[in-house]
């Protein structure tokens, strides 16, 4: 068992903090490396600058312990280090490519700064096949280790994953690698390299596919006039099938599933082959988003020009304060071609300067100051406080009482009591 190692972690992000943070809770000692002023500030003031639950405080503890610490290039992380995590961003381009850029960057600064014998573990999302060309650049044996956390629960998917999956062509350095992670007790898949990057592809083209499949039966439920969570309810007690994933929502988002649907697909045309299935996963996400903006439209009275939509939700899902590829901002942003003012809440997002992502969006201190005056109100992102709402003093201050619920996370008899007009998805 590889106890007590001493692990580089490169980039402090989404990926890398928390797994920074649970390979020091595991034994490892733990150096991370984060280039980014801002970011690097943050974490050599004791603060985490992202929103992620238990995470602050495991990393408070790691570093009160001497089990973690922050620096600010890749190479001095990789002094003496026996693994080195690569755990930087690999955003998607339009075309559907991956851009490397960072990746290429870490490994150019590794290369000669290795330690003889140090392991480079690649978390990164990444295209099939790179790992080989690491390898090449680097100088030193690649095991690609895929991460498959969920953002707002992070911590807990690091802790207690559902496996660890290590593939490289030297089997014992993957083992290696995977002993690392042998407290959290999941089963550990060894394989090779490329089919350790198919299987991280392949797993979130599955989860995907399977939203997409269950907005699509949302909008079936409302052509035939059947309610989508008795349907959900009755799916989801099949042992084959499971709840994970069968929520109905405005389509899904974030930083891994477009980006790495649109890889795969990519990787798929370059070998030869049709994946005519995945890439109706992905134009059914786009009219899934639709048909929540024909919801509010329908909601508003028909039409948007001059009209105030409130929103609610602005993250790409409740637990996390990422908005990278948010449903919510692709709706929002219909809404506003559509000629609306969109006045929105989330609690992430505090009123004041607006960031460049959320141009044009009006930002509000609270979800009441985000419906005054509004026509409609389209929740889009779930956090629980909105059940906890005075709706009748939402009422009070809307033009008109009506409400999309876009996350079926409200009480429609409750709502309409209150007398509301209320839409959900899929619901009778």
């Amino acid at each position: 068992m590889t106890a007590g190692a001493r692990v580089a972690v490169i980039g402090a992000g989404y990926v890398g903090l928390p797994t920074s943070a649970v390979l020091a809770r595991l034994g490892h000692t733990v150096t991370c490396a984060e280039r980014d002023e801002a970011r690097f500030g943050a974490l050599a003031a004791g603060r985490v600058p992202m929103l992620e639950e238990g995470l602050a405080e495991m990393v408070h503890d790691a570093v009160a312990s001497g089990a973690l610490r922050f620096v600010r290039s890749a190479a001095e992380a990789a002094r003496g280090a026996q693994f080195v995590f690569v755990c930087v961003a690999t955003p998607g381009r339009g075309d559907g490519a991956t851009d490397l850029s960072a990746v290429e960057q870490v490994a150019s600064e590794l290369a000669g700064a290795l330690e003889p014998g140090a392991i480079v573990v690649n978390k990164s999302t990444v295209p099939v096949g790179t790992a080989s060309a690491l390898e090449r650049m680097t100088g030193a044996p690649v095991v690609s280790n895929p991460e498959f956390l969920r953002e707002g629960s992070a911590v807990r998917d690091s802790l207690h994953p559902d496996r660890v999956v290590v593939g490289a062509d030297d089997r014992r350095a993957a083992r290696r690698v995977g002993e690392l992670f042998s407290g959290t007790g999941a089963p550990l898949v060894v394989t090779d390299a490329l089919t350790a990057e198919t299987i991280k592809y392949a797993s979130n083209a599955f989860l995907a596919t399977k939203l997409s499949f269950v907005n699509a039966l949302a909008g079936l439920c409302e052509s035939v006039g059947a309610d989508v969570r008795d349907v959900v309810l009755g799916l989801g007690y099949d042992r084959r099938i499971g709840f994970d994933f069968l929520r109905p929502g405005p389509g899904w988002g974030g930083s891994c599933l477009p980006k790495d649907t649109d890889a795969l697909l990519r990787v798929a045309e370059a070998a030869g082959y049709d994946f005519a299935l995945l890439r109706a996963a992905v134009e059914a996400n786009a009219e899934a988003r639709e048909r929540v903006v024909r919801k509010v439209v329908h909601a508003a009275g028909g039409q948007l020009s001059g009209r105030t939509v409130g929103v609610w939700g602005l993250t790409f899902k409740a637990g996390t304060d990422d908005r990278r590829m948010s449903p919510s901002l692709a709706v929002s942003r219909r809404l506003m071609d559509l000629g609306a003012v969109v006045r929105a809440y989330d609690p992430t997002v505090p009123p004041g300067p607006v960031p460049s992502d959320l141009e044009g969006i009006v930002l509000c201190a609270d979800p009441y100051d985000a419906c005054r005056g509004a026509s409609a109100v389209a929740l889009l992102t779930e956090w629980e406080e909105f059940c906890g709402l005075d709706f009748a003093k939402v009422a009070g201050l809307m033009s008109a009482p009506a409400l999309v619920d876009a996350r079926n996370l409200l009480d429609p008899a409750a709502l309409r009591r209150a007398g509301f007009s209320y839409t959900g998805m899929g619901r009778r």
